[in-house]
């Protein structure tokens, strides 16, 4: 395995290094924040000892929110990508900053204090020439906790469509790639324990009280002032980018290959550069409030998905209402579909082969008769869509005897380790044709049509027509097949979904 992880880090240290770069971006944002206002919330407290009570309470209130929760609850107000990202990890940073500070500030030694206003020493001298220093080694033992924490932390900021290292872990998680979600983990953990032997390094420094040593101090701590403007000022011209496309995907192999061929054509036949943010957690819930905010300009979609999910339309879609679903996209949203892939990932139930084979199992209606006995798994959306379990269950009369919430990636490992024992797939899972399960008809015709195609903001399309001639080139290119072919070779052949997009463009013609 560490042979398959150094293999792996070598061929793509490019990618795994811009996604460290990324990582640090937005640790280290979070972490100056967290400083500079938890340290001067923690000095306030301390100065009117009525508020800390109070002010530690909020605070740890906000830290016992999971970390999931926060983020669901910040997107609709801060949108997805760093800025959220940012503004969870700080929130999270407060406590060890604000409790350590106060914690420091309140326990330096009275006696000392009332000696310095028996000198005539002001509330500004004593705060920085006696508090702050006697409090330093408890405030720094807080920011070194607080350091480690977020940077672990920050690697959930890939859910939400921001970069650094959990990009890794996801996209290595969705797509069975065991080696990329180590490498991406022991980064994060290698970064982490980097960040403590430098704060440790500081902790050190500062003990040292002679005049050369405090020297030294100010130009390392210059030096480091710095570096942090360097990589926030960096982070901040990059995200002003006036001429980028800004394309998302779902946490799906088959959305890193379509993302991937997007990233190619574009950049290769206009003069737009593209920012692809792989795998945003939610799907289609997140992507599109973000695309009508205008946070992203393209991604991928399913018409099913967005007949039911998008416009709320009840009733079985198909693609003879497509022309509707169209107007309402353009009238309501703002958005448009250009460009239908040719291939229909709809849904799919499948069972394991030992139990269709104990009961007879050929359809979804034959589940009804044993639902109570078995175990239900589908990715976390599913549960909550209009056409997902609760539609299901009602047109075919089930009650299963518990479901299981699953990653996108981690279902067909799944139900091969007998963890459960149905479960939603999509018709061009790499996966399918080696796992033993057996496909249940849908005897009642209860799922839609899912055809594949781009949604892009109007606006975008009329500042570059251009696009139209480009998405227009896949059109009906890629067949259901051909489709989960190319999920195979990314899931079980651990090929990367680039090469698997830029083969496909070549053997198509669409590239050199």
């Amino acid at each position: 395995m560490l042979q398959d992880i150094w293999t792996l880090f070598i061929d793509r240290r490019d990618f795994f290094l811009k996604l460290l770069w990324e990582h640090l971006e937005i640790s280290l944002i979070a972490i100056v924040i967290a400083i500079l206002f938890g340290g001067f919330v923690g000095i306030l407290i301390s100065t009117f000892q009525k508020t800390s009570k109070p002010t530690l309470g909020v605070i740890n209130l906000l830290y016992t929110i999971p970390s999931i929760s926060m983020l669901g609850f910040l997107i609709p107000f801060s949108g997805i990508g760093n800025a959220t990202a940012v503004i969870a990890l700080t929130i999270y940073a407060l406590l060890p900053m604000v409790r350590n500070t106060h914690t420091g500030m309140t326990n330096v030694d009275p006696g000392i204090l009332e000696a310095a206003k028996g000198m005539g020493s002001t509330r500004l001298q004593i705060l920085f020439k006696i508090k702050l220093p006697l409090a330093m080694p408890v405030i720094l033992s807080g920011i070194r906790s607080m350091v480690t924490m977020t940077i672990a932390l920050a690697g959930i900021a890939s859910f939400i469509g921001a970069g650094g290292l959990g990009v890794a872990i996801y996209r290595g998680i969705t797509t069975n790639n065991t080696a990329m979600t180590m490498a991406g983990s022991l980064l994060i953990a290698l970064l982490a324990l980097v960040m403590d032997f430098l704060l440790g390094f500081i902790e050190r420094r500062m003990k040292k009280r002679t005049v050369k040593a405090k020297r030294q101090n100010r130009i390392f701590a210059a030096v480091a002032l710095l570096l942090c403007a360097g990589i926030i000022g960096g982070s901040l011209l990059q995200s002003q980018s006036k001429e980028t496309l800004h394309i998302a995907t779902k946490p799906m192999t088959e959305q890193y290959i379509l993302g991937e061929m997007l990233d190619i054509l574009i950049e290769q036949d206009t003069g737009l550069n593209v920012q692809l943010t792989q795998g945003v957690g939610g799907g289609t819930s997140n992507i599109q409030p973000a695309m009508e905010k205008g946070e992203f300009d393209l991604y991928p979609e399913y018409t099913g998905t967005g007949w039911n999910m998008v416009l709320k339309q009840s009733g079985l879609y198909t693609e003879d209402l497509f022309d509707t679903m169209q107007g309402e996209y353009q009238d309501k949203l703002g958005v448009q579909w250009v460009g239908m892939y040719g291939f229909n990932n709809t849904y799919g139930l499948v069972v394991r082969r030992e139990i269709a084979e104990k009961y007879n199992l050929k359809t979804y209606s034959d589940l009804k008769r044993v639902a109570d006995q078995l175990i239900f798994g589908a990715e976390y959306d599913f549960f909550e869509r209009e056409d997902g379990y609760n539609a299901l269950c009602d047109t075919y009369g089930l009650k299963f005897k518990e479901t299981m919430d699953l990653d996108i990636g981690l279902k067909y490992q799944a139900i091969n380790q007998g963890k459960i024992d149905v479960m939603v797939i999509f018709t061009t899972d790499g996966q399918l044709s080696v796992s033993d399960v057996v496909v249940l008809e849908d005897d009642k015709s209860f799922y839609p049509s899912y055809l594949c195609g781009n949604v892009i903001r109007t606006q975008v399309l009329q500042e570059h027509p251009e696009l139209e001639a480009v998405l227009r080139k896949l059109s009906g290119a890629i067949t259901d097949e051909s489709m989960a072919q190319m999920n195979y070779a990314v899931e079980s052949e651990e090929k990367e979904p680039r090469e698997v997009a830029e083969q496909f463009l070549r053997n198509a013609g669409l590239i050199d």
